[in-house]
C-alpha cells in the first residue's frame, strides 16, 4: 500500500500543467515517442529505441528528479545551515546524491532514457523557499523536507527493486535503498535532536 503512496507522490512531477518548461515532463515524452518508434518501424531509420518499459523510464526520470531535488537542498544546507549537524547532513546528501545520479546517469545512457536537466516548478518552488529562510527556522523547514523526502522516495525504490522489469535499474535500486535508508534515520534523528533543543 506504502509504495502506491510513493508512486502517487512521484506522479506530480508529471503533472504541471503541461507546461512546456518542465524538464521532466519533457523527457517523459522523449522516452514514450522512443517506446513507440522502437514499435513501429515504418519509417526505418527512427531514434534508437528505449527497450525499457514505461515504467522503468518514468522510476528513471523520477529518481533523477528527487537527485537534483536532495542535492540543491543539501547545498543549501551547507551554505545556511544553522546547526553543524545540518551543515554535515547537507554535505552527506550531496556526496552521496551526486554518486547516485552519476549511477543513474550511466545506465541511462545506456538503455537510451532521457533524464531531465532542469528542476520542475513545484520542485524548485521548494527550494526557492527554503533559499529565503535562515536560522533555526531553515534548519528545521531543511530537516522536515529530507524526512518527507527520503519516505516517498524509499517507497518508491523499494517498489522499483521488488517489481521493475529491467534487471539493471532494478539493482541500482536495490543498491541504492541502503543509503537512502541511513539518510532518513539521520534527518529523523536531527529532527527529534533539534525539537529537544539541540
Amino acid at each position: 500500500m506504502y509504495c502506491a503512496i510513493g508512486m502517487l507522490a512521484f506522479a506530480c512531477y508529471s503533472c504541471n500543467n503541461g507546461h512546456s518548461s518542465d524538464s521532466a515532463a519533457a523527457a517523459k515524452d522523449s522516452n514514450a515517442v522512443k517506446m513507440d518508434s522502437s514499435r513501429s518501424d515504418s519509417t526505418g531509420t527512427a531514434a534508437i529505441p528505449s527497450t525499457v518499459s514505461s515504467a522503468d523510464q518514468n522510476f528513471a526520470v523520477n529518481t533523477a528528479v528527487a537527485g537534483m531535488t536532495e542535492i540543491q537542498a543539501g547545498q543549501l544546507a551547507e551554505q545556511k545551515g544553522m546547526a553543524q549537524d545540518v551543515k554535515d547532513y547537507g554535505a552527506m546528501i550531496v556526496k552521496d546524491h551526486t554518486a547516485a545520479a552519476d549511477k543513474l546517469k550511466a545506465i541511462a545512457a545506456q538503455k537510451n532514457i532521457t533524464l531531465p536537466s532542469t528542476l520542475p516548478a513545484d520542485e524548485q518552488k521548494n527550494i526557492d523557499g527554503l533559499q529565503g529562510e535562515s536560522g533555526k527556522k531553515f534548519d528545521k523547514d531543511f530537516l522536515s523536507m529530507m524526512v518527507s523526502d527520503h519516505k516517498k522516495v524509499i517507497s518508491a525504490f523499494e517498489d522499483e527493486s521488488k517489481n521493475g522489469s529491467d534487471a539493471d535499474i532494478r539493482a541500482f535500486a536495490d543498491s541504492t535503498l541502503h543509503t537512502l535508508h541511513q539518510h532518513l534515520d539521520k534527518a529523523e534523528k536531527c529532527e527529534k535532536m533539534m525539537k529537544s533543543g539541540m
